[in-house]
């Protein structure tokens, strides 16, 4: 279980003090996924990045099944078998898709081990194998072959904030029956920073943060039916892509 207790950020603006998390209290079984919504601006890419430990809260705690991270720095956390995704994947000259993902499992994979985890997000392996992790691939194909290697690290935690980004329609198909994949064959936490509404139709849980703090958690199926008609549905995407 990953459980935030009065989890807070502050930042120093103008001299000045913003917050930008308060008093966060979030509970999130093992196996779940779960889709975090809500208004731009509203904290939720920070709260992403403090449970990865890219940033360091202001107060309060973190913990992870049962141990306290709340020091623990990003490669501590890593070896606790959490994982992050950014909303730009990174790009890797002269890296091949084969050597990222035989980083990611720690260990040197064969052709096949490869080919086996880029076939589970719905890339034709062979075309993918020896190709370097540089410009020639599009923002879909990059998010899927990052999806592989978090799938090869065997990570117990994965956290993507908004994959969503900057991917064309056909890829963002693609990245919803991926997601559909992980959330049906492993018992891996994953947390989805998104406001798509077919990313929020799968979760198992959504949680709803405004104006940094959680104003509403539960069940995806009964929570979605209410974002579409509250004060704030203008956040939630019927389409696949957005631009903010």
């Amino acid at each position: 279980m990953l459980e935030l207790k009065d989890f807070c950020f502050t930042v120093e603006q103008d001299g000045q003090s913003k917050k930008i998390l308060q008093n966060i209290d979030l509970k999130i079984p093992q196996g779940r996924f779960v889709v975090i919504t809500g208004p731009n601006g509203g904290g939720k890419t920070t709260l992403a990045k403090s449970i990865m430990g890219i940033v360091q809260p202001t107060g309060g705690t973190i913990h992870y099944r049962g141990q306290d991270i709340t020091e623990l720095g990003i490669t501590e956390r890593a070896k606790l078998g959490i994982s992050f995704a950014f909303q730009q994947p990174v790009r890797f000259k002269g890296l091949t898709v084969a050597d990222l993902i035989s980083l990611a499992a720690g260990k040197k994979l064969s052709t096949v081990q490869v080919c086996e985890y880029l076939s589970e997000v719905g890339l034709c392996a062979r075309d993918y194998v020896d190709r370097e992790v540089d410009a020639k691939l599009s923002g879909g194909e990059l998010k899927r072959i990052e999806i592989a290697g978090i799938l090869a690290r065997g990570t117990e935690l994965a956290i993507f904030d908004e994959p969503e980004a900057g991917i064309d329609l056909w890829s963002f198909n693609n990245l919803i029956e991926v997601f559909d994949g992980m959330r049906r064959r492993t018992d891996a936490t994953i947390i989805v920073i998104s406001h798509q509404e077919r990313i929020l139709a799968i979760a198992d849980e959504i949680v709803v943060i405004s104006g940094g703090q959680v104003v509403q958690q539960g069940p995806g199926a009964e929570v979605l039916p209410a974002l579409l008609h509250a004060d704030y549905k203008y956040t939630v995407c019927k389409g696949g892509m957005r631009n903010d």
